[in-house]
């Protein structure tokens, strides 16, 4: 079972992102909805945040996901983040960030929420199929991002685009 999300995965995201964004619009087709967790590790002041690298592993990214049918933001953001990361925290346990929606073009709407755990006694488990690896990096030293991703830490001054103009510089 695991091979079989292993190929799923790596064919879907070997697919150009306008067919990616059609086959994830037949399947949500009324609008998009993604839950992400910004996660910090207390032991290093909050100056490290968990980074995944998934398929197709060019870049790294956050823990995220689509929300499920009637699936309340901060429920879906403590799923995926337990299923991409192995971290499970209750919803309770996750602060909204600020700005807590990122609209994005083209119908796509982020929820963000934040966390702060401790790296030192924090167990990172990926699957190999959906997640690569997860890491924790340090914010002023962080690897390749992949675009989405750096577009959205802008928002919260984060990154290689927090410094740039865009949407998020008026939010700063």
């Amino acid at each position: 079972m695991k091979a079989l999300r292993a190929t799923t995965y790596g064919v879907f995201y070997r697919l150009p992102i306008s067919v990616r964004r059609f086959i994830v619009r037949r399947v949500v087709p009324k609008y998009i909805v993604g839950a992400v967790c910004l996660v910090r590790d207390s032991d290093a002041g909050d100056e490290r945040l968990l980074l995944l690298r998934q398929p197709p592993g060019r870049g790294w990214s956050l823990p995220a996901g689509l929300l499920q049918r009637r699936e309340a933001p901060v429920v879906g953001a403590a799923r995926e983040l337990a299923e991409e990361s192995g971290i499970k925290l209750r919803p309770e346990d996750l602060r909204p960030a600020v700005p807590n929606a990122v609209v994005h073009a083209r119908g796509w709407v982020d929820v963000v929420f934040e966390a702060s755990v401790p790296a030192s006694t924090t167990t990172l488990e990926v699957d190999g199929a959906e997640v690569y690896e997860a890491e924790w990096h340090r914010l002023d030293d962080l690897p390749q991002l992949t675009r989405a991703t750096a577009k959205l830490l802008a928002y919260y001054g984060i990154g290689p685009l927090a410094d740039q103009p865009g949407p998020w510089a008026a939010l700063r």
